[in-house]
C-alpha cells in the first residue's frame, strides 16, 4: 500500500472525465468509413470485395490495440494519448492527400496500411481514457463505462453532421476534419487526463460517497441527450441554409463544453471548504485489488485491502485479479469472446457497408443511416450502462443478460433488413446502432468485473481484437464475396448492385450469428449470477454503512 499526501482530487477526476468525454466525442472515427468509401472505391477502381478489405484493414488496426493494451500500465495517459493523436494525424492525412487528389491513388497494400494507421489511432485514445476513468471511478463502472462509450457512439454523428453543415458532405474535408480535430482535442487531454489515486481522507473535499457521484453522472448523461436530440433533429429536418448550418455548428460545441461546469462548480465547492476549516493533510492510497476482495475495518475509516498469504500459484476464481495468460485460461473469457464476436462483428458489416446497402435499395444520401446508427448507439451505450448498473444493485442481475437481450434484437433487426420492407433502413440503422451500442457498453465494465483491474488494459484490447476478426469475416468476406457475387461492373470499373437481393443472405447468415450469441450471453449470465450476487452484497453493504462526519 503506497501512501500519496496531497490535497484532494475531486476536481482533477471530474475535469479528467470531462476532458475524456471530449476525446471520446472525436474517438469513434473509425466509424465514419461509409462518409468516404465511395470516392475511395471510385478513385481506386475498386470492387467491392477489395473496398470491403480495405474497411478490414482499418479494423485490423484495432488488433494492435494490444500494444496499447501493454503500455497502459507502464506509461502515463498523456503519451498513450500523444501516439494516439500522431497515428490518426498520419493516416486520415493520407487519406486526405488521395481523396483530394493532391498525390495519385497509392499502391493498394499503401492505402490499407494508411487506413491501418487510422484504425490503431483510436486504440490508444480508447485505451487511455477508458483505463484512467474505470480506475479513478472504480464503484461506479458501469455508469462511466455507459458515459464514455455513449459519446464514442455520437461521434460519427458529430463528424457526419458538422462536415454534412460545414462543407456539404465533402469527403475531402471530412477526412482532414478526423485527421485534425482529434490531434488537437488529444493534445487538450494531455494536460487534465490522469489517474487519481482514491481517497480515504474523511474531509468533505476529499471524501464522495456514491449518491454524489451518481448526481454528477446523471448531469452529464442529461448534456448528452441533449446533444444526441439536438444531432437527431438536425438529421431529420432536411436541407439546411448556411447560416442556419454555421449556427447549428456553433451551438453544437457550445452543448459539448458545458459539462465542464461540473468540475468548476466543484473547484469552487472544495474552495469554499477548505477556507471554513482548518488546513489539513489528506492522505490517499492507491488500490490495485479488486472490487470483491476489499474490506473495510469496524471503524469504517479506511479500506485494508486482504493479500492472500503463501507461496502456492493458483489460477484466481472468477471476480479476483487475471494476468491475461490466467484470463485467456477460463472459458468465461472465451464466451465473453465469442458472443462479442457475433455482436459486434456482425454490427461493424452494417456499418462498413452502410453506403452501398443504401446504394442498393435506392438511397443516393446515407449520411442520414450513418447519423442513425451513431446517435442510437449512443443511446444504447449510455442507457444500458445505467440501467445494468441500477438492476445490478437492485437485484444482483448479471450484466450478461442485457447483453442477451441486445443480441436478439439485432437477429431481428437483420431479419427485418432481409425481408426489406419501405423504410427497412431506417429501422436496420436504428437497431443495429441500439444493439451494437448496448454490447460495447456492457463488456467494458463486465470484463473488470469477471477479470480485475491489474491487467484491465490488455484484457480490454484482447476482446476487441473481436473488431478487425468479425469485421474480416462478416464484412471483407460475407458481404464482400456475396454482394460481387450479385453485382455488375460500372463506367468506372467498381462493381455495383441494385436491389434488396444485394444483402440479402448476408443479413440472414448475421441474423444466425446472433442467435448463437444470443445463446452464449445466457450461458454466460448462468455462470456469473454468484459473482454478481456477491458485488450486490458488497454495493448493499456499502450503501448501508453512514459516511463519518467531521
Amino acid at each position: 500500500m503506497r501512501a500519496y499526501v496531497g490535497p484532494g482530487t475531486t476536481t482533477g477526476r471530474w475535469l479528467g472525465l470531462v476532458t475524456a468525454v471530449w476525446v471520446q466525442c472525436i474517438s469513434g472515427n473509425n466509424y465514419t468509413f461509409s462518409n468516404y468509401s465511395d470516392a475511395i472505391k471510385n478513385l481506386m477502381g475498386l470492387t467491392q470485395l477489395q473496398l470491403n478489405n480495405l474497411s478490414v484493414a482499418k479494423d485490423v488496426g484495432k488488433a494492435f490495440g494490444l500494444l496499447a493494451g501493454l503500455a497502459s500500465d507502464r506509461v502515463p495517459t498523456s503519451i498513450l494519448l500523444l501516439i494516439g493523436s500522431v497515428e490518426g494525424l498520419i493516416g486520415y492525412g493520407a487519406q486526405w492527400l488521395v481523396v483530394r487528389e493532391t498525390i495519385a491513388p497509392p499502391p493498394y497494400w499503401q492505402m490499407c496500411v494508411y487506413l491501418c494507421l487510422g484504425g490503431n489511432s483510436t486504440t490508444w485514445m480508447n485505451t487511455a481514457v477508458l483505463v484512467t476513468c474505470i480506475r479513478n471511478f472504480r464503484q461506479n463502472r458501469g455508469p462511466v463505462s455507459g458515459l464514455l462509450k455513449g459519446f464514442v457512439g455520437l461521434s460519427t454523428a458529430i463528424f457526419t453532421d458538422l462536415c454534412s453543415a460545414l462543407f456539404a458532405d465533402d469527403p475531402a474535408k471530412f477526412l482532414l476534419m478526423l485527421a485534425i480535430v482529434p490531434f488537437a482535442v488529444c493534445c487538450t487531454a494531455m494536460l487534465f487526463l490522469r489517474e487519481s489515486p482514491p481517497s480515504v481522507s474523511p474531509s468533505p473535499a476529499a471524501k464522495e460517497d456514491d449518491e454524489t457521484e451518481t448526481k454528477y453522472f446523471n448531469i452529464i448523461n442529461a448534456f448528452a441527450v441533449v446533444v444526441a436530440v439536438y444531432l437527431l433533429s438536425f438529421d431529420m429536418t432536411g436541407e439546411h441554409g448556411q447560416l442556419l448550418s454555421r449556427a447549428f455548428s456553433i451551438v453544437l460545441i457550445i452543448l459539448l463544453a458545458l459539462p465542464v461546469a461540473i468540475p468548476i462548480y466543484i473547484w469552487f465547492k472544495e474552495a469554499i471548504s477548505r477556507a471554513n476549516r482548518a488546513p489539513e493533510l489528506d492522505l490517499q492510497v492507491r488500490i490495485e485489488e479488486p472490487l470483491l476482495i476489499e474490506k473495510e475495518n469496524e471503524e469504517g475509516t479506511e479500506k485494508a485491502v486482504i493479500i492472500p498469504e503463501g507461496d502456492e500459484k493458483r489460477q484466481p476464481s472468477i471476480g479476483e485479479e487475471h494476468t491475461i495468460f490466467e484470463a485467456l485460461r477460463t472459458v468465461d473469457f472465451w464466451i465473453l469472446f465469442v458472443s462479442f464476436l457475433c455482436g459486434v462483428g456482425t454490427g461493424l458489416a452494417v456499418m462498413n457497408n452502410m453506403a452501398h446497402m443504401g446504394l442498393a435499395v435506392g438511397y443516393d444520401d446515407v449520411s442520414i443511416f450513418v447519423s442513425l446508427t451513431s446517435i442510437w448507439g449512443f443511446f444504447g451505450r449510455i442507457a444500458s450502462g445505467s440501467i445494468s448498473e441500477y438492476f445490478l444493485k437492485k437485484s444482483a442481475t448479471p450484466r450478461a443478460i442485457w447483453n442477451a437481450a441486445s443480441q436478439i434484437l439485432m437477429a431481428m433487426g437483420y431479419i427485418v433488413m432481409a425481408i426489406a420492407p419501405p423504410g427497412s433502413l431506417y429501422i436496420g440503422s436504428i437497431v443495429v446502432g441500439l444493439c451494437y451500442g448496448v454490447r460495447l457498453s456492457i463488456t467494458v465494465p463486465m470484463a473488470s468485473e469477471l477479470f480485475g483491474l491489474k491487467s484491465y488494459g490488455l484484457i480490454y484490447n484482447m476482446i476487441i481484437l473481436n473488431l478487425p476478426l468479425g469485421s474480416f469475416l462478416f464484412s471483407g468476406l460475407l458481404a464482400g464475396y456475396l454482394y460481387d457475387a450479385h453485382a455488375t461492373k460500372s463506367a468506372s470499373g467498381a462493381n455495383t448492385c441494385i436491389g434488396a437481393h444485394c444483402y440479402r443472405l448476408v443479413f440472414v447468415i448475421m441474423a444466425i450469428a446472433c442467435v448463437v450469441g444470443f445463446g452464449l450471453d445466457l450461458i454466460l449470465a448462468f455462470r456469473t449470477k454468484k459473482l454478481y450476487r456477491r458485488i450486490h452484497s458488497s454495493k448493499v453493504k456499502k450503501a448501508l454503512q453512514q459516511p463519518i462526519k467531521c
